[in-house]
């Protein structure tokens, strides 16, 4: 039997009289690459602030990483890693001070950094640039770092938001080989993406409109479910009728 890491039971969310999510359940498994899809405005960023501990439901159950989504936010947030489009690294700081300072607030100690940190840049190719400063690295150099630095504190689930936009296809390949190298080793991957080939990548995938998951398999049985060749289809069935515009 699959363990299940993230469980989710009727969330909603409400802000006054518009509710962002609708009574949203799913599970994701160990070692999944779980692809969560969907238009801007159709809910998922206030579903993935959820997930993450950095926002609670107005109603519904749930449990992440062992935490319950209702009121152990701090504690998810400590067993989760998490990296944004925007990557989430100092520019003024080097390589090596961005690493320590990560592994300090998720409490790591001084000898699990120092062993840690040169484990992952030994990984990386990057022990000679330890001291280089972030801003100055290539794009692709920074997304990379920026992976494995949400990993260092060894989570069991990594949430990745639009964690490719803005790089060039080769990177984008060579990320997506670190997310199943990942994978292979028991990290389960949460990824939102605009990419739709992206989404052919993932274990499963959910689609989501207007606050409402409205399609959740894997990707084959997805296409065969709707008749067409790709998930980029799949979607644009799914959104086109959607009602709401940005969130």
């Amino acid at each position: 039997m699959r363990e299940t890491v993230i469980s989710i039971k009727d969330i909603t969310k409400r802000f006054g009289d518009f509710t962002a999510v609708n009574n949203m359940s799913f599970d994701v498994y160990k070692g999944e690459i779980f692809g969560f899809l969907g238009a801007n405005g159709a809910g998922k960023t206030t579903a993935m602030r959820m997930l993450c501990g950095l926002s609670y439901p107005t109603s519904g159950s749930g449990i992440v990483a062992g935490y319950d989504v209702m009121n152990e936010g701090e504690r998810i947030k400590r067993h989760i890693g998490y990296m944004s489009q925007r990557f989430s690294l100092y520019n003024d700081l080097t390589v090596w001070e961005n690493m320590r300072l990560f592994a300090g607030i998720y409490g790591l100690s001084s000898k699990e950094t120092q062993e840690r940190s040169m484990d992952l840049l030994n990984e990386l190719n990057f022990t000679s640039s330890k001291d280089a400063l972030v801003g100055s690295l290539p794009l692709g150099w920074k997304q990379k770092l920026s992976f494995v630095i949400a990993t260092i504190h060894d989570p069991e689930i990594i949430f990745l938001d639009e964690p490719t936009g803005g790089v060039d296809p080769i990177t984008r390949r060579q990320f997506w080989e670190m997310i199943y190298k990942a994978a292979d080793k028991g990290t389960t991957i949460f990824v939102t993406t605009h990419y739709m080939d992206e989404a052919e990548y993932c274990s499963r995938v959910s689609i989501m409109v207007d606050g409402v998951i409205k399609a959740l398999d894997t990707p084959m049985c997805l296409k065969q479910q709707f008749g067409v060749q790709t998930i980029d289809e799949v979607f644009r069935i799914l959104a086109r009728d959607a009602k709401r515009g940005g969130q």
